[in-house]
Formats: structure tokens, sequence, C-alpha cells
């Protein structure tokens, strides 16, 4: 995916975002549009009341423990340099990193291990890289040869070589939605960074106006390797494209610096890829990440969290180390982190795409599923003022953050201090949301009954003395 691991050249377009890690955010489009389709409009639905969903940057990369693509990019800044020991020179530094693919050989993957650990965990959709910018498939295409299952990857002889296949059908046998992240360009194509010329940047090294053949030729391959991805792997939710510079002239936003840099007409067809789409998987969402317009079906801030409730569908994809891609001795953030960033984002409306990123030899860091079983515990107790819920104003007040259930039955009001380990204090007073008249109040996790009293437009209630079982929050929910 993504532009990067630590620092990314994504900004914000319309709305103010703070950042969780790193101070970067993907912008997020003006000129929403809302799916007018159906199916489409009742599977993002479904899909807003998932909340917490898994991505997975994995590909020959992290063989080296770098950044995924990014050291492929000739361009000048923090995300793309190369170590010197991989190449001496940028074509040696190209030539041993697709070398990598002769040694690809991740023995230890087990899509089951890890279905099961973030199952308990609460995710509910998976969105896993088939091809990242470098143009290895993690699929069995008929395009390239540059794929996981060519004879020349030694993984290719496991059984389970096809590993999008292997993920996508262990998921779907869990309940997950399936979700495709592709990258619309291509760095390894001869018809994306035609070999004639140099790549200058990420983009297109030609112009597609005045060589329309070659520009022809790449929209093909295209359409042919996401026709396969939709018509081979069973049924898959959601489309989510990455590499925004792939993209109709005009939809560039002069006010985003990196739309600054395209400076070549890259229409790839969207409208012919989306109806093809439709058609292999009626109803699936598609993301043309930061393209405003019908194939943008929900906006995609990155490791950063709105600062405000949003009225439209969004997800913020945040990374659980500091990389999307596995890097060793990579610094995790912690359960009681992770949990407060799900409350921000589900209280301002939207869903939390957490990545995780499989190691060389096909699982995750030992940490990683520490982190899992830790936030398990939370769902347990939690869970019901998660999922199929819906942001209620004022959404945020100091240390509280708000929820509601679909039908407006019930309010959550989260209680989180990011300033110490968690300790629930004895007293807690929040302000009551508009309209909302209670009736009965509790804490989950907490078998005492509460006592509680209104004054006003506020609650305060006394928290019994089992609350120093309470991890990472405390959660009130309040019945109408």
């Amino acid at each position: 995916m993504l532009v990067i691991s630590k620092i990314k050249p994504f900004f914000l377009s319309s709305f103010l975002i703070s950042s969780i890690a790193f101070s970067q955010a993907h912008n997020v489009s003006d000129g929403y549009q809302k799916p007018t389709d159906p199916l489409v409009a009742q599977n993002l639905e479904q899909w807003q009341d998932m909340k917490f969903g898994l991505f997975m940057h994995w590909g020959t990369y992290s063989q080296w423990g770098i950044v995924e693509s990014w050291s492929l990019c000739p361009e000048d800044e923090s995300w793309t340099q190369r170590k010197p020991e991989h190449g001496k020179s940028y074509y040696e530094y190209v030539k041993n990193y697709e070398n990598l693919q002769t040694t690809f050989n991740p023995t230890q993957f087990n899509p089951q291990k890890w279905a099961h650990a973030v199952k308990k965990a609460g995710m509910k959709y998976v969105v896993f890289t088939t091809k990242h910018h470098d143009g290895f498939a993690m699929f069995d295409t008929r395009q390239s040869d540059y794929k996981i299952t060519s004879p020349k990857t030694p993984f290719s002889k496991n059984p389970k070589s096809d590993v999008v296949k292997e993920i996508f059908n262990t998921f779907r046998k869990e309940g997950f939605k399936i979700g495709a992240y592709f990258s619309k360009p291509d760095w390894h194509s001869d018809d994306y960074w035609w070999s004639y010329f140099p790549p200058k940047d990420r983009n297109v090294n030609y112009d597609p106006k005045k060589y329309p053949e070659k520009w022809n030729n790449f929209k093909k391959f295209t359409f042919n390797q996401l026709n396969e991805i939709t018509s081979n792997y069973g049924k898959i939710d959601i489309l989510w494209l990455d590499g925004g510079w792939v993209r109709p002239f005009h939809t560039i936003d002069p006010k985003v610096e990196w739309q600054r840099t395209i400076k070549v007409e890259q229409d790839i067809d969207m409208d012919r890829i989306g109806t093809m789409a439709r058609k292999n998987q009626p109803g699936i969402i598609i993301v043309d990440r930061t393209v405003p317009g019908r194939w943008e079906n929900y906006v995609t801030p990155e490791q950063a969290v709105p600062e405000h409730a949003l009225d439209i569908p969004w997800e913020s994809c945040i990374t659980m180390g500091d990389s999307f891609s596995y890097v060793p001795n990579d610094h995790y953030k912690t359960s009681q982190k992770i949990i407060e960033t799900l409350v921000k984002i589900i209280s301002r409306g939207g869903n939390y795409l957490m990545n995780i990123a499989p190691g060389p030899t096909g699982d995750y860091d030992p940490v990683v599923y520490e982190r899992l079983q830790q936030i398990s515990r939370w769902m347990d107790q939690n869970q019901t003022a998660v999922f199929a819920t819906r942001s209620i104003a004022p959404y945020h007040d100091g240390n509280y953050y708000y929820t509601q259930s679909k039908d407006g039955k019930t309010v959550n009001i989260f209680h989180l201090d990011e300033n110490t380990d968690y300790k629930s204090p004895s007293t807690l007073s929040f302000t009551i949301p508009d309209n909302v008249k209670p009736k009965s109040l509790k804490i989950l996790g907490l078998p005492s009954k509460i006592q509680w009293k209104k004054s006003g437009n506020s609650i305060e209630i006394n928290v019994p003395e089992e609350r120093a079982r309470l991890q990472y929050s405390t959660v009130i929910q309040i019945m109408q």
C-alpha cells in the first residue's frame, strides 16, 4: 500500500485530521457520491456495522524487512531510501529486489491461525494485498510470471502457494467479509515503467497520450488481473484500489501536494473496471482511493483519525506497529492504545482497519498474538457498545466518547484516560446526548447494580469496587 511504512506523502484536502503515530494523513476526497446500487448500499451498511478489520501487507519485501515496494521508487524521500548492502546502484538494487522472488518460501504460512486470533479480537473483515506497487502478485495470475505461484518462487511447490486463495477461503469460512487490495500502478510492468525510459518518480514514465498503444496494453493488463481476482477467488466484498496517482487528469486536486506531481493523463478506465467487478461480484464495494466519484464508495484516512465525525462512510487504516510491512523488532502499539484508537474512530462514525504484517516465514511476530489476546478480553466485555453502532452527538467530550445502537435504544459512553495505564475512577460524570431519556444504566463487564443520578443534562455514577477489573476503559451503557 500505502505510500509508506513510516511517513507517507499523502495529505488532507477537506477535513481536519490528527495524526496517531506520525504527522501523516491520506487525503479525504471532496465530492463523495453515495452509491445508488441497492446491493452496494446494503453491503456498505453491513460493512459499517463491522467497525474493526484486518489489513495485511505481505510480499517478497518481508525478507529484507523493508518498506513495501517504495524503495524501487526513484524519489528522494525518506520512505524510498535504499540500503547499500542491497545494491550499490539503483539498477543493481532493482535487480536484487526482484530476485527476492527466487528465495521467497514462507513455509509457516497458516491463515487459519491468523483468522482464529483476529476473530477473537473482534475483527470482522480482512483486506489483503493481492498485488502492491512492485507488481509481485500474491495470486495465480496468468498475466505475469512475477508471482508467488511461478516456478521461480520456491513457495510455488507448496500446496498453499496461491496465498490469496488460501487467505480468502479461510477467512470467508470464519464469517469475515473479504477485501482485495490491488495496486493500480505496477512498477514491474514494462507497460507502466517502460524500460526504454528510466523511471522518474511513482508515475508512469512515458506520456500515455504520446504512446497510446503502450498505455492501452497496461489498461488491458490491469483489467485482466482484476477480472481474475473478482472471478476466480470466491465471493469478494471489497475491492480496495491503491495508487491514486493513476487517475483521470481532470480529477487532480491542485490543493493536494502529491497530486500536483502528476503531469500526464493516467486514466485507467474505472468505469470499465467497476462495471466488470460488479458483474462478477454483485454489490461489491469499490474503493478507488482519493479519486472522487462513483467508484470511491468510502474514504480512507491513513495513519490518522479525523478530529470530528464525518457524515460519509470512512475507514482509518492504521498499523499495529510503526510499519505497514514487516520490519524486525517493530514497535507495536499497546493494547490500550489500540482500544483508544478504536473508540475514537467508532465515536466519529468510522471503521478501524488495523494493519498486521506477516514476516518472511509466513507468521506474525509473537507480540502480535499477545496484543490480540489482550484485545479479545476487552471485546468479550464491551462488544455490544462497538459493533452495529453509529455516532451520536456530542461524539467526544473530554475523556468521554459516545456511540449509539442503530435502533437508538441504547447509548454507550466510553471513558478513557490516555495519560496513564487505565484505572477506572470511583466517580464518573458525563453529559447526556440531547433527547436521550435514560431508563436504566449499567457498566459493561461489572455485575453490580450501578448507583447513578441525573442532574439537568448530565449523569453522575458511582463505580463499584469491582472497577479494578476494568481494563483500558469504562463503558457505560444507557437504555432508553
